[in-house]
């Protein structure tokens, strides 16, 4: 639904690095003038530059992201 003044665009931050989470349908106009679109209710805006589908996120931020100092090592018998 496009937005309108009773319903305007709503979109989330991700103070962790993640992704903008923008209310659809939405269309992105990249630096080089190419026009995206996407009809999907809520759709996920890549921050990080890292994705292979940009401007969506793919989730490549998370390979790159700072491990939390909590966070317990992951292996091969515990894949998450």
């Amino acid at each position: 639904m496009p937005s309108t003044p009773d319903r305007p665009t709503r979109m989330r931050l991700d103070r962790e690095g993640g992704p903008v989470l923008v209310d659809g349908p939405v269309e992105v106009v990249t630096e080089d003038g190419t026009t995206h679109f996407s009809h999907r209710p809520t759709v996920a805006l890549c921050t990080c530059r890292k994705s292979a589908r940009y401007p969506w996120c793919d989730t490549s931020h998370r390979a790159h992201a700072p491990r939390k100092p909590d966070a317990p090592d992951r292996t091969e018998e515990d894949p998450r």
